[in-house]
């Protein structure tokens, strides 16, 4: 009986050590991915949206928070081409938890409130280019659109990169997290900002959960 209870300890302890390896290495763990058929149903709502707010219908700004925060979940959407022109990583809001963790990697909260350092959703409208102190120094003005996210100006709440923030999907680790502010990584912004900055018209950013 002594023997076959120090077994099952050991037993216990093996399955331990397996399962905090798995996620550490992200061996036999599925890595999340972006469900494109939700994404062109929320594209065609997008492009119907900027028509009718005269605002730039050749590409919009789609983030699924529902998704892992180490995988993909920026997507730039070119409505001309019907489809996906660039998926990136990107952080949201640490709320609580230790800013630039990745605590809520897997389930964010979201709030409107000033000083909750969390993310709000809903669609916003993304102008007036300025400098900013993270990353490349540069960031956009984000224009909440809803009630959900009506004080992104108050608190704000604007597009940057951040030095953190990595190139490539980090899963099973999840993204570094701010206050609330959508960031990406450097060369992420390298790539997005032209697109931003040469429209004529104020480009969509719909940041959704669902």
């Amino acid at each position: 009986m002594v023997l076959f209870f120090v077994s099952c300890q050991n037993d216990s302890k093996r399955s331990l050590r397996t399962i905090i390896s798995k996620e550490k290495t992200g061996v036999g763990i599925k890595k999340p991915e972006l469900d494109l058929i939700k994404t062109k149903k929320k594209a065609q709502e997008a492009l119907d949206f900027c028509r009718r707010k005269n605002m730039n219908y050749d590409f919009c700004i789609l983030i699924d928070m529902s998704l892992h925060s180490g995988v993909n979940r920026f997507v730039i959407w070119d409505f001309t081409k019907g489809k996906i022109s660039g998926q990136y990583l990107v952080g949201h809001g640490c709320g609580k938890n230790a800013w630039s963790s990745d605590e809520s990697k897997e389930d964010p909260s979201f709030s409107n409130e000033d000083g909750s350092h969390l993310s709000s959703l809903g669609k916003y409208m993304i102008s007036g280019r300025g400098h900013s102190d993270w990353g490349i120094n540069i960031k956009y003005l984000m224009h909440g659109l809803e009630e959900t996210n009506s004080n992104a100006m108050k608190r704000f709440i604007v597009f940057h990169s951040w030095n953190l923030m990595s190139d490539k999907e980090v899963f099973p680790k999840g993204s570094p997290e701010g206050w609330g502010c959508p960031t990406i990584s450097n060369n992420a912004m390298r790539k997005i900002d032209p697109l931003i900055k040469k429209s004529g018209k104020p480009v969509l950013m719909w940041i959704y959960n669902e």
